[in-house]
């Protein structure tokens, strides 16, 4: 791994060194190069409440069901055409906030723990806990890192800048991306603006913000946070008007919705657009991915964890069994593309990846030589950028996922095999434990709990040493 490594830093330097002696740069100058002269960009657009079947490429070239038979979204096949999708990318939780927050600090929800006590155990402070800005600044000082869009983290007093960001929106929340006045109709009606979900305001602050620090020679860290496709349904009238004439498909047919993906398409382009054209594209790293996954039904249903087909049509996730809001793979696998510096075109990973895996991967890329720290629970895929094959080394060879509140319940996936723990009995689930295998059951329809008990009672035993481990609240209950 190394090695490799080794070979994408000395292909920036000669790509850098080519560039000072064709346009001679000043001595100034040249230091100021220097200073980031092997360092990437990195650009992370995270959209929002966003399924891993929503877009029209497949995110898995071999399942043709793993696109959409109604959106359009040209802009991301573009991006996967130019880089990796990988086709088991997951979000780190099944809704958006524990999911930010493990993304920015490269660790599970069950060790962060649910959102009460959160401010006081993640004190910026108090505790030196890394996060992806700060490991980058640690690998490089002249690193420099923006947030824009949807923050979230339900951190009260604190933002972006506190967790080492440089410029940020501040502490934004869904409110912040919305127009409704009745929960009623952030479900039931498409609003028709000019300016949706601040598409293109986030846009042109991302690109303001590259040109800036490329002007003054700083490597950056760009985080785009969209508020789109989280309900309320916004969309420019004309993008509207031809999706409402468009004829519908089997599992996506909502107009509004899709005329929101669209737009929000279009902001992703111009990002890419920036970034060819600022000449940066061979030393910067973009990645895409969704918070958590779609909602299953547009309104929502009731039974969530219902088996596929109680509701009478098919999940807007088919194949994948249950949406947003809980753990079964609807709600947690997404789309999840990378694209950079030595990444092959249109190429596809199998190796499953999750959102905390991201900050060390980050770390890798930039070069950050030190040792993660032991609160950290992802692990590097840098490897897998080669050629989709290898290892991710986390510490725990298992991806851990857990659902506060309303519906109570933990997952394990280690290999194949997928084992979900409901701590309590819902209103149409009982409690226990489910057991799938991935493999040959996308849809998790097979339960293999009681036909395999002990494999069962295996990854329940080692989902319930790691909460242990890590002292995790599953309950939501804090000591």
């Amino acid at each position: 791994m190394l090695d490799k490594m080794s070979s994408r830093l000395e292909c920036f330097k000669i790509t850098r060194w080519v560039a000072f002696v064709v346009f001679s740069v000043s001595l100034a100058g040249l230091g100021r190069l220097q200073a980031g002269d092997s360092s990437p960009n990195f650009i992370l657009i995270l959209t929002d409440d966003h399924g891993w079947t929503s877009t029209s490429t497949p995110m898995d070239k071999s399942q043709q069901n793993s696109s959409s038979d109604f959106h359009e979204t040209p802009q991301i096949d573009r991006l996967a055409r130019s880089g990796m999708r990988f086709s088991q990318g997951y979000a780190p939780a099944a809704i958006c906030t524990p999911s930010r927050r493990s993304i920015l600090f490269g660790q599970t929800h069950i060790r962060m723990g649910p959102d009460d006590g959160f401010e006081e155990r993640y004190h910026p402070y108090q505790k030196d806990y890394l996060t992806i800005p700060l490991v980058l600044k640690q690998t490089n000082p002249h690193y420099r890192a923006a947030h824009f869009g949807k923050w979230h983290q339900k951190t009260g007093e604190f933002s972006p800048e506190d967790f080492g960001f440089d410029q940020s929106d501040g502490r934004t929340s869904n409110g912040d991306g919305s127009i409704w006045e009745n929960k009623e109709d952030k479900w039931k009606k498409t609003f028709l603006v000019d300016a949706p979900k601040g598409i293109d305001r986030l846009t042109g602050r991302g690109a303001s913000f590259m040109r800036r620090n490329v002007a003054a020679g700083n490597p950056f860290f760009l985080q785009i946070s969209h508020y789109a496709t989280h309900v309320d349904i916004q969309a420019k009238p004309e993008t509207y008007d031809r999706f409402s004439g468009k004829l519908r498909g089997r599992t996506h047919d909502h107009p509004g919705y899709a005329a929101m993906l669209a737009d929000l398409d279009t902001g992703i382009g111009a990002i890419l657009d920036e970034v060819d054209s600022l000449g940066i594209s061979d030393n910067t790293y973009i990645l895409i991915m969704a918070d958590n996954g779609g909602a299953e039904f547009i309104p929502p249903v009731s039974n969530k964890l219902a088996p596929p087909g109680t509701n009478g049509r098919p999940s807007r996730n088919d194949p994948l069994r249950g949406g947003k809001w809980v753990l079964y793979e609807g709600g947690v696998r997404v789309p999840f593309i990378v694209a950079g510096p030595g990444v092959p075109a249109n190429s596809q990973s199998d190796v499953p990846v999750i959102g905390y895996d991201l900050l060390p991967t980050i770390a890798e890329l930039a070069g950050f030589s030190e040792t993660m720290p032991d609160y950290i629970d992802g692990g590097s895929f840098a490897e897998l950028l080669d050629d989709g094959k290898g290892e991710v080394n986390r510490p725990t060879d298992a991806l851990f996922h857990h659902r506060y509140a309303s519906y109570l319940h933990s997952s394990i996936r280690v290999g194949d095999y997928k084992l979900l723990k409901f701590w309590h009995d819902h209103s149409n689930h009982a409690e226990g434990t489910e057991l799938f295998d991935l493999s040959t059951d996308l849809g998790e329809t097979t339960d293999l709990a009681k036909s395999m008990p002990a494999k069962a009672k295996e990854l329940e035993r080692q989902l319930l040493d790691y909460i242990e481990v890590v002292d995790g609240n599953v309950t939501g209950e804090l000591d």
